[in-house]
């Protein structure tokens, strides 16, 4: 499976500009709730009723909540995310100069701005926002990332007679930001259009030349 091509070559520009463009929002906002909220329930914004909300935390892991453990999984992640900035780079050049499909670029310029985002908290808020978690051997690449979209499906405990799982506290949605948000919606676009950004492998007709079998010399007209 290989992306479609188009008719003409794309411009890598446009898409580069597409993942400065989530990376310039993602930022802001990061830096709009780090200094007008306070963090956890207290600053609480709600957006839409209550299952909605603006809620401010630091992340010390992966997206959507994930962790990797300490005390080296920090660096170990945004190592990964720096390499994959410039595997992500790399391949939307190439996409264009192959001219694949705009839309499949799009994604993954979406997706590129998403990594970027969070490269940024991972690599300088432990010094800009002096966020790394405690002890860490250095502020750099120990930044925290700053979450604060919040879709609150259900929070509370479940119910006692629940079996293995009954009477615990659970949320049933992690919180993010713009840059997890702009890496989900790639992901999810290019799933959605597999047969608009791909072309299957059609099976190459083998023509088969059936040989005449051989016959076997007539005894009486040899010698």
């Amino acid at each position: 499976m290989h992306p479609t091509l188009t008719t003409r070559q794309q411009s890598a520009a446009k898409f580069f500009l597409l993942a400065l463009f989530v990376i310039a929002i993602d930022q802001l906002s990061k830096w709009a709730v780090h200094t007008y909220m306070q963090p956890g329930m207290a600053g609480e914004i709600p957006l839409i009723g209550h299952w909605a909300k603006l809620h401010y935390t630091l992340n010390p892991g992966m997206a959507f909540g994930a962790e990797l453990p300490a005390p080296y999984g920090k660096l170990v992640l945004s190592g990964f995310r720096l390499l994959a900035v410039f595997g992500l780079s790399y391949y939307i050049i190439r996409l264009c100069k192959q001219r694949a499909a705009g839309g499949y670029i799009a994604c993954m310029a979406l997706i590129l701005g998403g990594a970027v985002g969070n490269l940024i908290d991972s690599v300088f808020y432990g010094i800009i926002y002096d966020n790394a978690p405690f002890g860490s051997p250095t502020r750099w690449f120990y930044g925290q990332v700053i979450d604060m979209l919040y879709v609150d499906i259900y929070e509370g405990f479940l119910p006692q007679n629940w079996p293995l799982i009954g009477g615990k506290y659970v949320s049933l949605w992690p919180i993010f930001n713009i840059a997890d948000s702009s890496i989900f919606i790639g992901v999810a676009l290019i799933l959605l259009n597999q047969s608009r950004f791909f072309k299957q492998d059609e099976p190459v007709a083998v023509n088969e030349k059936q040989s005449e079998p051989l016959v076997a010399p007539d005894s009486e007209n040899l010698g």
